[in-house]
């Protein structure tokens, strides 16, 4: 008898232990093979990190940043009057975008993978290679990459620009997913910067690692100016970063399909 109770026990936990699995345990869904993104790799980067500041000296050291050059590994990032830091922003943003591109079928990595006071990283040199072929074992090239930034103008300016790099190899793709990016913005009720850009809202840059050391179709996007109260009240909430991260899969979809 003594063992049979033991036996009904046992089986007992084992029903709760099984209902209590976390989500995470679970295998993953399989893609299905009729969305409209399956099959594509998507790299977002969300500018900065959260402990940046924490960890000055290891963020200035001097990385690779292409042309010639070296910069920075990164920087702390800038921050609304208020306080809200770009590293939560990008990262709010990001997963948002993440989840809708996923559940269009794209498999979707992140240059990071926290947002914490106690990170720092990675370097820019490592966000511009993430997704070339080869890069970390990687077997094939993403299909585009998306870094995610907000400005920290003190102009008084407005509004969002886009930044694609100037060397000539894979200008004219990074161009028109740039393009994209910005029409897709327009089309969810944001307008070029007002600052930058010429106020055409899409720029050429050559100092970027992020786009320098990348070989896959690259757009780095300023989504608004955190210094501007009118930006801010946006990119602080629930709803503009929805916003912002419906744009940005639009803008995904456009270009990928």
């Amino acid at each position: 008898m003594a063992r049979l109770v033991v036996l009904a026990v046992l089986i007992v936990l084992t029903g709760l232990l099984t209902t209590a699995a976390p989500a995470s345990a679970q295998p993953p869904a399989t893609v299905r093979a009729d969305l409209p993104l399956a099959g594509r790799l998507v790299v977002i980067d969300p500018g900065h990190q959260l402990g940046n500041s924490r960890h000055r000296a290891e963020i200035a050291q001097p990385v690779p940043a292409g042309n010639g050059q070296t910069k920075p590994c990164n920087t702390t990032g800038t921050a609304a009057n208020g306080g809200f830091p770009e590293a939560t922003f990008t990262w709010r943003v990001a997963r948002r975008l993440a989840g809708r591109l996923r559940a269009l079928g794209a498999e979707v990595v992140l240059t990071r993978t926290t947002n914490s006071r106690a990170d720092w990283g990675p370097c820019v040199d490592v966000r511009g290679r993430l997704g070339n072929a080869g890069y970390r074992g990687w077997d094939r090239p993403a299909d585009l990459k998306l870094s995610i930034h907000g400005d920290g103008s003190l102009s008084g300016g407005r509004g969002f620009h886009v930044i694609v790099a100037a060397k000539p190899d894979g200008r004219a793709a990074s161009t028109a997913f740039g393009r994209a990016v910005r029409g897709a913005l327009h089309g969810r009720g944001f307008r070029n910067a007002t600052y930058t850009a010429g106020g055409r809202g899409l720029t050429h840059r050559s100092d970027l690692a992020t786009l320098n050391l990348s070989e896959v179709p690259t757009a780095m996007v300023e989504l608004g100016n955190m210094r501007s109260a009118a930006d801010a009240r946006v990119m602080t909430s629930r709803k503009g970063q929805n916003r912002y991260a419906a744009a940005l899969a639009t803008a995904v979809s456009r270009y990928l399909l």
